[in-house]
């Protein structure tokens, strides 16, 4: 016998979802403006927004209090305590995001790729916006920012729904998005913050293809898999971090050194930190008591294969054995997982095998063994003598990045202002007809 259905609990249930569909409405109207918008519009909304969030900061500073008390009353720790808070820092990191985004070119409207035809037509690409995107993101306020100003700069609506602890702050940052979009001359509807909490509105947005163009999930793995599996809409998207640098048997022990230990302990919960190294076997005796000596002064756990084990445990070291499991494992922590690889082969079977498709690196001098491990490891981000760390949009020049993807299509790795538009064919005629 099914359930009885609570009216009241459905009747604000659809509320929401009817809540979320005006939301979607007025996207859907905001977007089509905001493709036309010239580029100095845009850039003097980002300026304008720019200046309202120093402007007031005290409003900011209090509706941040107010959710960093709620967050404490709700037993929140630490760590997501220090992501909810917005100090006088990570102001002014956002007020410097906004005009970093200002100075970047414009994509949209470029054109690329103009070539005649044989019946005299001229065809080439046009960089357009993808429409309406709605982001879905976790705790960080920052984030409804930095979402604003890159969807903005590209010519996009956005629909902005943060989690339910940042919901003052999130609502002080929109107020003042909405008022540098009317300063600029452009819709407010443009930028949109979901003013509920409720869980259903997050499930509204996922089934509205009709004004949602794309999905960006922003958070831990629970709230992207519920958005991979529920949305009707595409989703841009990394699931997992799980990166490797494979030591090669020509690699310049210094610089794997160096690249190995900034590549796990440069930052620990970021999903483009090393979580499992690779060393071939040419170099496993001399280079992994060194690695284990560095490791050790940032209290980092080590597991290794049965060759690592036996190779540490010479110089002194009883580390734990590495499971299948293990292989896997996205630690967000002070652990590393070690397997020493007989050649290039193994090394690229293994990330290919094991890895999640997100940043992989190769530490050698040998430049063809370089090109083969580019071409060959099946990965968003694959690169040579450099830590796994650099994997974000502001080290590849992009500003600042809405997230990362390890998808193929449409965006591929850090997705920046290119990530968030899209291309349509344009033809020039004279007149032309077809015969």
């Amino acid at each position: 016998m099914n359930a009885a259905v609570n009216p009241t609990e459905s009747a604000a249930t659809s509320g929401v979802v009817a809540q979320v569909e005006a939301l979607g409405r007025a996207a859907r109207a905001a977007s089509r403006r905001m493709a036309e918008a010239e580029p100095g519009a845009k850039n003097a909304a980002l300026h304008a927004i720019a200046e309202g969030i120093a402007a007031r900061r005290a409003e900011l500073n209090e509706a941040n209090s107010r959710d960093l008390e709620a967050g404490r009353e709700r037993g929140l720790d630490a760590a997501m305590l220090d992501r909810l808070a917005l100090t006088d820092a990570r102001i002014d990191t956002m007020i410097e995001g906004c005009r970093q985004v200002a100075g970047l070119p414009d994509p949209v409207g470029t054109i690329s790729d103009m070539a005649y035809q044989p019946s005299g037509i001229q065809v080439g690409q046009m960089r357009v916006p993808l429409g309406v995107i709605g982001i879905i993101y976790e705790s960080r306020p920052n984030v409804t920012i930095d979402a604003a100003a890159l969807c903005l700069k590209s010519g996009n609506a956005a629909i902005l729904r943060g989690g339910s602890e940042s919901l003052h702050s999130n609502q002080a940052l929109a107020a003042i998005i909405q008022a540098g979009l009317e300063q600029a001359g452009l819709p407010r509807e443009a930028v949109q913050v979901v003013p509920t909490t409720d869980r259903a509105a997050v499930g509204a947005l996922l089934r509205m293809p009709q004004y949602v163009d794309v999905i960006v999930p922003r958070g831990g793995k629970g709230l992207i898999e519920r958005v991979s599996n529920e949305s009707q809409i595409p989703v841009i998207k990394h699931l997992d971090g799980v990166c490797h640098v494979y030591v090669d048997g020509g690699a310049d022990a210094d610089k794997a050194l160096a690249v190995a230990v900034n590549a796990k302990t440069q930052r620990y919960g970021t999903c483009n930190t090393m979580e499992t190294l690779l060393v071939h076997a040419d170099q496993a005796e001399a280079f992994l008591p060194r690695l284990a000596a560095a490791l050790g002064e940032h209290q980092v756990s080590l597991r290794g294969c049965a060759r690592t084990r036996a190779i540490l445990a010479e110089s002194g070291a009883d580390i734990a054995e590495a499971t299948e499991d293990d292989w896997v494992a996205e630690y967000l922590g002070p652990i590393l997982a070690i397997r020493v690889v007989d050649d290039l082969d193994m090394a690229i079977d293994h990330i290919n095998t094991y890895g999640s498709h997100h940043t992989d690196s190769i530490v050698t001098e040998d430049y063809t063994r370089a090109r083969r491990f580019l071409r060959a490891v099946d990965s968003s981000s694959v690169m040579v003598n450099a830590s796994t760390r650099f994997a974000d949009g502001f080290e590849y020049g992009l500003g600042a990045e809405i997230g990362i993807s390890t998808d193929k299509l449409h965006a591929r790795g850090p997705v920046g202002l290119h990530g968030l538009t899209t291309l349509k064919y344009v033809v020039f005629g004279d007149g032309h007809v077809r015969g």
